[in-house]
């Protein structure tokens, strides 16, 4: 029995035919796009990543900077010097500067300790993701790709430090670096690292304490991928012809595992920033005058009632910035899922 072909069957199959390909990244893209919300997050976030980085450019005074009356209110000049001129007429230099938030108790300007603010809570978090991604992914694809008896005895060890509350083991160990700081290393790679830190406002330690800790989540997720890659066809050819373990590894099943990796990574982000805000407000974090929006919180919240500016300025840029990774996470999380990709 033959099968007539129409016209429109023919042309329909000719514009398949001539439909140009997308990759898995090209297809991740275009599903990205569509989610409002998290294009609106990623827009926000290149936002803020220009604010940390220009922030000497746009402020009006440095974060110790304390030129202004204390609990000056929002939307005020500081006070301007009035000079004499020669016909006996006052007038005002243009040294007064507008403090369009306020300043705080110290008569430092809310709006440039904010700026900063951005740059601490998104340099430690950055980088906390960065040694995260790093040590949890080659963690995980050593013990993914290895023997069993070595898979069994890495994935212990995470086990075990799992067991141990991870807040309290950085709490101990910002105490412990807080300590050695102001006794002093004494010399030596120890005294290095306290300069370091010190030159970074205590931001270095933090690097350390966060990132050497939560790597544990991504090790299990880089495992996890790796061992369901490593029976894949593709690795099992590559094997059959000679392939070495390394080629293996860095080019046929890192590539894939990378992708998931960096989206549970971003999704780690927020707990980084609420991290280190927590930190900070605690006493652990940066060292004062470094602004971090958990110390100023900290050193604002006890006047609530009567200068509520000083305290929703940092809130309020924490909660957006938090707000933001969640839904560029989840906007990732769909975009890189296939279940999500239409025509």
């Amino acid at each position: 029995m033959a099968v007539e072909t129409t016209a429109g069957d023919m042309r329909r199959g000719d514009d398949i035919t001539k439909r140009p390909s997308r990759s898995p990244l090209q297809d991740a893209y275009r599903q990205l796009r569509k989610n409002r919300i998290a294009t609106a997050s990623a827009i926000f976030i290149v936002l803020l990543i220009l604010v940390a980085v220009f922030t000497d450019t746009v402020v009006i005074s440095t974060f110790t900077g304390e030129d202004a009356e204390p609990l000056l209110a929002p939307k005020h000049f500081a006070a301007a010097d009035f000079l004499a001129t020669d016909v006996g007429v006052w007038t005002t230099t243009e040294q007064g500067k507008f403090y369009s938030l306020g300043a705080d108790y110290l008569g430092r300007d809310i709006l440039s300790r904010t700026l900063y603010g951005t740059r601490v809570s998104l340099t430690v978090a950055f980088v906390a993701a960065f040694v995260s991604l790093v040590i949890g992914v080659a963690y995980g694809l050593i013990s993914g790709y290895a023997s069993s008896r070595v898979d069994n005895f890495m994935m212990r060890l995470v086990d075990f430090l799992y067991g141990f509350p991870l807040i309290v083991l950085i709490i101990l160990m910002q105490v412990y670096f807080k300590a050695l700081a102001r006794r002093g290393g004494g010399g030596g790679i120890a005294e290095a690292f306290i300069n370091v830190d010190k030159a970074m406002g205590g931001m270095f330690f933090l690097f350390i304490a966060i990132g050497a800790i939560n790597w544990l989540g991504m090790a299990r997720i880089a495992r996890g991928q790796t061992l369901s890659y490593k029976e894949k066809e593709f690795v099992e050819a590559a094997r059959s012809i000679g392939a070495q373990d390394r080629r293996i590894i860095f080019t046929h099943i890192l590539p894939n595992i990378l992708g998931p990796c960096i989206v549970y990574e971003t999704l780690a982000i927020p707990g980084y920033i609420f991290l280190e805000a927590f930190l900070s407000f605690i006493g652990l974090g940066v060292n004062p005058p470094t602004p971090s929006w958990g110390l100023m919180i900290s050193e604002t919240y006890g006047a609530l009632r009567t200068y509520p500016h000083e305290l929703f300025v940092p809130a309020v840029a924490l909660v957006l910035t938090t707000l933001a990774f969640n839904f560029l996470g989840d906007g990732l999380r769909d975009a890189f899922d296939p279940r999500f990709h239409g025509e």
